[in-house]
């Protein structure tokens, strides 16, 4: 009568432990090459990250797990040949599983020599996507905080500014008002109406700089901004001039959102005017409305809520790429000189941020730029 064989045998037995070790390792994938690249060996692990059965590879090129661009290029025999030379070979790449699906790959080679030849390689491949983009998430991430923290610093220098600058402005004017009651007519009387149009207009770019540091007192209502655009269609149309059509894709039936009428008019002006500019030969600006669920994404943890989003698309020249993060601040412009203020941005951003909500902005230089003003809905 034969005596049951013993589960621990297997482990004094050298190459069955290895067996085993190999064939329990799920997160990796182990495998074998001859020294053509050709796979021998074939892993659990393998079948999991890649996709493919044992014997659906082996006895087949590693170099079909490469991307069709990087195989013509002969990475994967330039890999092997690293391995062959310096003794390892350690990268990072993008592959295909069998399903066509891209991962990013950690991949060590190692050679595998006997008696001095070579005889193939070890591969260990591990699938490094969800780390790769968790860092993504966490740069981006970083980068929205920053963006904010500097936002925000830049908004209390500004508010304070403009304080100041208001009231220097309102003793400008008071004492040109007195002057003006002394003096009607003649070249005195020209001079003062010269300077209470410089005073006018230093009172407007205050009123920006106020409202970019969220300083502006505004007067919210409940609006349909369907509604509000359609109102100020006629207006919109006639900013963008002859050369430019404006196209309105506005959802029926909309949430209502909190905001100062006014100001949100003045927003979607400064929007189109950007937008007319950006199209010296003419173009089409696309206005929508829609409803939908978003966070801001300089709060990236934020649950998504319902919004109400009005956006401004234009088919222009776009905003080169390192401008894009300052657009929204005061004084910045991608115009020539003499062509804008550069309040016209802050004052949206300023406006949007003041009223519960954010804007978010998406460019591509050489095909135009889309600026979105997202407003919580009102709840009811």
């Amino acid at each position: 009568m034969s005596q049951p064989s013993c589960p621990k045998a297997a482990l004094n037995d050298e190459s069955r432990q290895f067996a085993l070790l190999v064939n329990s390792v799920t997160d990796y994938a182990i495998y074998m090459l001859d020294t053509r690249g050709m796979i021998r060996t074939w892993n659990p692990g393998g079948q999991r990250i890649k996709g493919y059965r044992a014997d659906e590879v082996i006895g087949t090129n590693f170099s079909r797990f490469y991307l069709p661009e990087d195989a013509a290029a002969g990475v994967p025999q330039r890999n092997l040949h690293t391995a062959a030379v310096e003794g390892r070979c350690i990268e990072e790449g993008w592959r295909l599983r069998q399903d066509g699906s891209r991962f990013l790959a950690s991949v060590v080679i190692d050679p595998i020599w006997d008696d001095g030849e070579l005889i193939g390689f070890a591969k260990v491949t591990r699938d490094i996507t969800e780390r790769h983009r968790a860092q993504e998430r966490y740069q981006k991430l970083q980068a929205n905080l920053l963006q904010a923290q500097k936002m925000e610093a830049i908004g209390k220098l500004t508010l304070g500014l403009a304080h100041d600058f208001n009231n220097l402005l309102t003793i400008i004017v008071n004492c040109l008002e007195l002057i003006g009651t002394r003096v009607k007519d003649g070249a005195v009387a020209k001079l003062i109406e010269t300077a209470m149009r410089a005073a006018e207009r230093g009172a407007l770019l205050s009123r920006q700089l106020l409202t970019f540091g969220r300083g502006q007192t505004l007067s919210p209502e409940r609006v349909n901004l369907a509604d509000a655009m359609r109102e100020c269609q006629e207006l919109l149309q006639r900013s963008a001039g002859d050369r430019v059509t404006v196209v309105f894709a506005l959802q029926d039936k909309l949430p209502h959102v909190s905001v100062d009428k006014a100001q949100l008019e003045a927003a979607v002006l400064n929007l189109v005017c950007n937008s007319r500019d950006a199209m010296p030969n003419g173009g089409t600006i696309t206005i929508t409305a829609s409803a939908k669920k978003t966070h801001d994404p300089a709060a990236d943890a934020q649950a998504a809520a319902p919004h109400v989003c009005l956006s401004v698309e234009d088919d222009g020249e776009g905003i080169p790429l390192a401008d894009q993060a300052r657009v929204f601040e005061p004084f910045f412009t991608t115009k020539a000189v003499g062509r804008g203020s550069g309040l016209g941005l802050s004052q949206v951003f300023g406006f949007t941020t003041q009223s519960g909500g954010f804007p978010q902005l998406s460019s591509v230089p050489g095909q135009g730029t889309r600026v979105a003003l997202c407003f919580p809905a009102s709840e009811g």
